[in-house]
């Protein structure tokens, strides 16, 4: 006998997380790049953050390198990629890229809106979809602040890092920054309409811990 799912989140009723999702119109466009063993991954977080931004895409697979959806989104945009590395920057608000932007602004040819790339998946799997991606290697490479970085609440899945962040995380304190939505310092963070997703996140997190037996910590 099947499952009933719900229609919107294709989830087991009792597995809905319909209600941890909270309407938000981002102005920078997000593209998750999911790799295709995280996208039945109960635990992972694309799926509530995909339903809750009003402006974002995701492209499964693991080369993109000759995906046409990304090709095309890559050149109508001018796009960040947050991965850490060596080579990434601090993340700065949108401000500053469109400032700094090599297309001339004129009334013939507008500068290109922001687009932000997200990796999800594993530090592994994440590792060598960059890797074999060619084609991310020539976008804006971003990371975050060291004080939200280390700062994460994933508490339902194991992670290679102490306090690392879940794609979620990642990306609202991503575009608070670009979108010039945060504001706080050491002692208090607000990450202004994204806030609310985060707050959900908390209690999603609640959520998923429910379904493990009680012997297990």
């Amino acid at each position: 006998m099947s499952r009933i799912l719900c229609e919107n989140c294709q989830r087991p009723a009792n597995a809905c997380i319909c209600d941890f999702t909270v309407g938000i119109s981002n102005n920078v466009l997000v593209v998750i790049l999911q790799h295709p063993s995280e996208v039945k991954q109960t635990k992972g977080t694309v799926a509530l953050l995909s339903q809750s931004l009003t402006n974002c895409q995701v492209i499964i697979g693991e080369d993109f390198s000759d995906n046409e959806q990304l090709k095309k989104i890559m050149a109508s945009h001018q796009t960040l990629l947050l991965y850490p590395s060596e080579q990434s920057s601090e993340i700065m608000v949108a401000k500053y890229y469109q400032e700094h932007s090599k297309q001339e602004n004129t009334t013939k040819k507008k500068k290109k809106p922001l687009c932000l790339i997200i990796l999800d998946g594993t530090w592994k799997k994440a590792y060598r979809m960059f890797m074999m991606s060619k084609n991310l290697h020539q976008l804006t490479p971003v990371c975050l602040p060291q004080i939200m970085a280390e700062n994460g609440q994933y508490l339902i899945r194991k992670v290679a890092r102490k306090n690392a962040l879940s794609s979620l995380e990642a990306t609202c304190y991503a575009l608070a920054i670009l979108e010039d939505e945060y504001k706080g310092d050491s002692n208090r963070q607000c990450f202004g309409i994204y806030q609310p997703l985060l707050k959900k996140f908390i209690a999603f997190n609640q959520f998923q811990l429910s379904f493990r037996p009680k012997n297990i910590q």
